[in-house]
C-alpha cells in the first residue's frame, strides 16, 4: 500500500497504517470484511464514465481556449472537433480516445474493509468493461509481448490503497493514455543544460523545457502535473495524482499558485498549439505539488496528460454510491 499526500503537501495523519485487530479472525472488523457488498457493477459504471464522459472542468477549459483562438484557424478547428468528439462519446458511451490507457486507481478506504475484495471487484469490472468495449484490450506482457485481452495483468489495473478515518469509501480512477505518458519526464537539479538551480526558478525552467520537448506528441493541448521533491518513485506518483484536481482550481500554496499561472501563460506563448500545429493553446493548465526530499536529491517530475484528461470519482457512504 502507498500513503499519498494531498495536492498541497503532506498531512500528519496521511500515514498508511493498519489496525491489527482487523486481521484477528472472529472480531468485529473481520465481520465487516466478510459482509462487504459486491460493488462490481458500480466499478464498471465508474470505468464507463471515465472512458466516455470527459469531466466538465476539462471540457469547459477546452471551450474557453477554443474561443480565444483566431476565428477560422487550424487551432480553433481542432479544438472544435475535440469538443464534438466528446459530445458523441458521451451520447454513445464510447471511448473518447481509442487508447483507453492504463487504469490507475487511488482508493481511500475505511478501517475493516478488505483490500483483497475491493481489488477482485475492480479486476472483474475491468474484464467486463473490456467486453463492453468501454476499454480497448490494452495490457501487454512485457516479456512475451502478448496481449492479455482483458486489461488484467501484473500492475494492470494499478491500484493504490490508503486507509483513512472518514466514514465513506472514495475511489478515484484515471485512464492514462500512452502517447501522453511517453512525454513525462523527470529532472534532477541542479541541471547544467537548463542552467537550473535548486529553487523555484530552476523548477520553472524544467517545466517549460518539458512542455517544449513534448511539442504536439502528447496530443496537445496538454495538462502538466508537476511534483517538486520526493524520491524518484514517489515524485512521479505525486505528479500524476495532482492531475485529479480540477482545472483552474487555485493552489492553496500561494507560491505554487503564482507559479502555475505564470507557467500557463508562458507555455501558451510558445505557439506549439493544439496537436503541435500552432496556436495559443499548448496546455490547458499546470498543476503543482511538493513533497519533502532528502538533502542529496532534488527531483522535478512532470507528468504530461493529454487533453483527454479522463478521471472520475466514486464515493460509497452507507451503501449509497455517488459519482462526481
Amino acid at each position: 500500500m502507498i500513503a499519498l499526500p494531498w495536492r498541497n503537501g503532506f498531512e500528519a495523519n496521511n500515514v498508511d497504517t493498519r489496525n491489527p485487530a482487523c486481521y484477528n479472525p472472529g472480531n468485529e472488523c473481520q465481520s465487516m470484511v466478510e459482509d462487504m457488498k459486491d460493488y462490481t457493477q458500480d466499478f464498471l459504471e465508474l470505468i464507463r464514465r471515465c472512458s466516455a464522459d470527459l469531466p466538465k472542468d476539462v471540457e469547459g477549459k477546452i471551450t474557453d481556449f477554443m474561443n480565444q483562438e483566431e476565428e477560422g484557424s487550424t487551432a480553433q478547428s481542432i479544438l472544435r472537433q475535440i469538443l464534438k468528439n466528446c459530445e458523441m462519446a458521451r451520447e454513445r458511451s464510447m471511448p473518447i480516445c481509442q487508447d483507453t490507457g492504463t487504469n490507475v486507481y487511488w482508493i481511500d478506504y475505511l478501517d475493516g474493509m478488505s483490500e483483497k475484495e475491493i481489488t477482485e471487484q475492480i479486476i472483474e469490472a475491468t474484464k467486463l468493461a473490456t467486453k463492453k468495449t468501454y476499454l480497448r484490450p490494452n495490457s501487454v506482457d512485457s516479456i512475451t509481448s502478448k496481449n492479455t485481452g482483458n486489461n488484467v495483468g501484473v500492475g494492470h489495473p494499478y491500484v493504490h490503497f490508503h486507509r483513512w478515518d472518514d466514514d465513506y469509501l472514495r475511489v478515484r480512477l484515471m485512464l492514462k493514455g500512452g502517447g501522453s505518458e511517453n512525454c513525462g519526464i523527470q529532472y534532477k537539479l541542479p541541471d547544467s543544460r537548463l542552467k537550473a538551480g535548486r529553487d523555484l526558478d530552476g523548477v520553472a525552467k524544467c517545466v517549460r523545457d518539458a512542455a517544449f520537448l513534448a511539442q504536439g506528441k502528447g496530443c496537445s493541448p496538454g495538462i502538466l502535473g508537476v511534483c517538486i521533491g520526493g524520491d524518484r518513485g514517489s515524485s512521479y506518483e505525486y505528479s500524476k495524482l495532482v492531475l485529479m484536481g480540477k482545472l483552474g482550481e487555485a493552489n492553496q500554496n500561494p507560491q505554487l499558485d503564482g507559479l502555475e499561472k505564470k507557467l500557463l501563460e508562458e507555455i501558451n506563448s510558445i505557439g506549439i498549439g493544439p496537436m503541435g500545429l500552432g496556436g495559443k493553446t499548448t496546455v490547458l493548465d499546470v498543476k503543482m505539488t511538493a513533497a519533502n526530499r532528502i538533502p542529496a536529491c532534488y527531483f522535478v517530475s512532470v507528468t504530461y496528460m493529454c487533453w483527454a484528461c479522463r478521471r472520475h470519482t466514486m464515493t460509497i457512504r452507507d451503501g449509497v454510491v455517488e459519482y462526481d
